[in-house]
């Protein structure tokens, strides 16, 4: 197993800057905005002797509320670690809250290196002594922004550590089941119930839930296996719409999670039953299917609502989100679990059938029977022809149709021939693309010429139209 290294910290001390600096990647969202960070970030830390996991943390501040939700995941975080590392600032110096984590760190006997972040320009030789007090050790300083000093501290840490022999083994094996896993993204409005969905699916509080939209600020990746099934859930911020983004870090927000949207294999589009089905709904629902990823769309918080309310969200679901019609809707409560067993599942057979083989010869035989049964329309007097059909890209599948005049076919044709191919293929989960391709004319731009014997001939018959006149 590979070492684990947590960082902990009071908020606004660099934890995140020195996350990315050592994972060498940009997972953790950095801002000069205090609190920002409110659940375990976990990452493969890149700089020093050997591979370890390097933990983000939340900012330790004593609050109430969902400060002390953070708090609780920072102590999760600690009880897993080999190594701290306790950041504190050296440009503001010490205060009461650093020595309230320092006496709390020193309770769990766990190895502890105080590291004194901002020390760019800042005299460090006065400032060291008034970090003693922490009776932590020696402060060792860095700047995590520019990198000074962060890879003499991995080569102290690491002298304190146990034997890291076979760390490279076990890394290779983490990539190698990280890279097998699944990617699924958990995307919706703010407070539909996401974190909620996840801890569930996880059987643990791994992040943190709290009453109030925009808790989740950050993209949080988390591995987990279910069985011989490898996923890898990524929980998002909630995205609202543009009018409504008042604080600048929310916009941040909204890019790392379109970030993860990108980067997922499947996307479960979390709504919330209670509110209905939004604009921003519909926009983000939109989104995914621009993206090409599968989809499954979860219908929250589905408890304690009465027949004739489960009807109503069901009819809007089919009138405000027609375009998902190829979309499998689960109906779940993530907060008792009905319904929830089944996402996975689907969430399966979503990816399954968005990396599908499929076979040249059974693409053009479902075309021309769709072709017999309903011929494209005419255009200028003149039948469009689709002469085959193959396999142009996977996740999401791309069907390639080759015929002269495509570039003609209408818009509603096209719908009827996805249409078809998805239903014959039972493609159901992902969308799915058509691409039209017309053959290139031989004689385009080439001028025709006349035989001797037609060029009389149309001299003749230029004579004959000129005496007529």
């Amino acid at each position: 197993m590979l070492p684990v290294i947590v960082l902990v910290g009071r908020p606004n001390v660099g934890k995140s800057t020195l996350f990315n600096r050592l994972t060498r990647s940009r997972d953790a969202l950095v801002a000069d905005f205090p609190g920002l960070t409110r659940d375990r970030q976990y990452g493969v830390g890149r700089v020093g002797p050997a591979p370890y996991v390097v933990v983000d943390t939340g900012g330790i501040s004593g609050g109430e509320g969902v400060e002390m939700l953070t708090e609780q995941q920072v102590q999760r975080a600690i009880e897993d670690a080999d190594h701290l590392l306790f950041l504190v600032d050296a440009r503001e110096g010490s205060n009461s809250i650093d020595l309230e984590i320092a006496e709390q760190l020193r309770r769990t006997g766990k190895p502890l290196t105080l590291v004194a972040n901002k020390v760019d320009h800042v005299d460090w030789e006065t400032s060291a002594a008034e970090f003693h007090l922490l009776g932590v050790g020696d402060p060792h300083p860095i700047a995590a922004t520019q990198g000074r000093g962060v890879k003499a501290l991995l080569d102290q840490v690491f002298a304190r550590l146990p034997s890291t022999a076979g760390a490279a083994e076990a890394e290779t094996d983490e990539d190698e089941a990280t890279g097998a896993a699944t990617k699924i993204a958990v995307v919706g409005r703010p407070n539909a119930g996401k974190s909620t969905l996840i801890n569930r699916l996880l059987g643990e509080d791994r992040v943190v839930v709290f009453d109030s939209p925009g808790t989740t600020r950050d993209s949080i990746s988390i591995p987990f296996s279910l069985g011989e099934h490898h996923y890898q859930l990524i929980d998002t911020a909630g995205m609202r719409r543009r009018a409504r983004i008042t604080e600048a870090i929310e916009k941040f927000s909204v890019v790392k999670t379109l970030q993860a949207i990108e980067a997922c294999n499947v996307a479960i589009l979390v709504l919330d039953a209670h509110t209905g089905i939004g604009d921003q709904d519909a926009t983000l629902a939109a989104h995914l299917v621009d993206s090409g990823r599968a989809l499954v769309v979860a219908v929250n918080k589905w408890d304690g609502l009465d027949p004739t309310e489960r009807r109503q969200i069901k009819e809007a679901v089919a009138r405000r989100l027609p375009f998902l019609d190829f979309a499998e809707v689960e109906f779940i409560s993530a907060l008792h679990g009905s319904g929830v067993g089944l996402l996975l599942e689907t969430a399966d057979r979503a990816f399954e059938n968005a990396t599908r083989t499929l076979p040249t010869p059974l693409l053009t035989r479902l075309l021309e029977d769709a072709v017999q049964e309903h011929p494209p329309p005419l255009v200028r007097g003149r039948r469009i022809k689709l002469r085959y059909a193959h396999q142009g890209g996977r996740n999401p599948p791309i069907i390639v149709i080759h015929g002269n005049q495509t570039g003609d076919l209408p818009e509603s044709y096209r719908r009827y021939l996805i249409n078809r191919f998805r239903k014959a293929l039972h493609l159901f989960g992902t969308p799915m693309r058509l691409e039209l391709k017309s053959g290139e004319n031989p004689y385009a731009g080439r001028r025709n010429r006349l035989t001797p014997r037609q060029a009389r001939k149309r001299d003749r018959l230029k004579r004959f139209v000129k005496r007529k006149r």
